[in-house]
């Protein structure tokens, strides 16, 4: 199969490099781009819609077809806005722990109140938000404290912009795309009583096939085997 694979926030393409390689010793084709704004691409000023065509392009450029579409959190709104741009380059969309969309939606709308709150207190003058490793522990709380610095040292600051511009999806929910979510079951990032990825993201995709697995929101970092398994499981037709 071949993916393409597309970060969240904090992330870049180099967060998947475990996945890349399980996949990649499975026989499988991986691509794995850092979003502009983020990692070696910072940029406060990034736009959605700068983001998303960032993807749309290295599909149209590199010819890909027959392509699994992966979206990790934030990167579950990217893979929606690309599938509407190139749908018939697409096999399926695979949302991970990832936000849904409906038309005209930000992301920052969808994250809970709580949380939502603190971003906007921590911000930079500049328009970018690092989360601080306190918060990032919920996160990847599967993880030893080892691991967890580790993760956390490889993320960069995100630009806020981007999280807050309404998000045109004019057609989505009757692309003839197939999606799955898969779901790491024990993902706490936001506190359960406030947000929910499944069912409560998950439900605005229609019909679609979930997957389950044991991790948490960085389970990428904490067993990445695993999730390129998982990964191989919700692709298949």
């Amino acid at each position: 199969m071949r993916f393409v694979l597309v970060h969240g926030s904090w992330h870049d393409g180099n967060c998947w490099d475990g996945v890349r390689q399980a996949l990649t010793a499975a026989g499988h084709e991986v691509h794995a781009p850092t979003l502009p704004g983020n990692g070696a691409n910072a940029d406060p000023t990034v736009s959605f819609t700068r983001t998303a065509e960032a993807v749309a392009g290295l599909i149209r450029r590199a010819d890909l077809r027959d392509v699994v579409l992966v979206g990790h959190s934030l990167g579950g709104a990217v893979v929606q806005a690309v599938a509407v741009a190139v749908p018939d380059r697409l096999r399926r969309l695979v949302f991970h722990n990832a936000y849904v969309l409906a038309d005209g939606d930000t992301v920052f709308q969808h994250v809970p109140p709580s949380a939502a709150a603190a971003f906007t207190s921590l911000a930079s003058p500049e328009g970018t938000l690092m989360l601080p490793y306190e918060a990032f522990r919920s996160f990847i709380s599967d993880a030893d404290e080892q691991t967890a610095r580790a993760a956390y040292a490889r993320l960069t600051p995100e630009p806020l912009a981007r999280a807050a511009e309404p998000v045109a999806l004019p057609g989505f929910a009757d692309l003839p795309v197939p999606r799955s979510y898969l779901y790491a079951v024990d993902d706490v990032a936001f506190p359960p009583d406030e947000f929910r990825w499944h069912p409560g993201q998950s439900q605005r995709l229609g019909e679609f096939r979930l997957v389950e697995m044991p991790g948490s929101h960085e389970v990428l970092f904490t067993d990445p085997q695993l999730l390129a398994a998982k990964l191989v499981e919700a692709a298949a037709d």
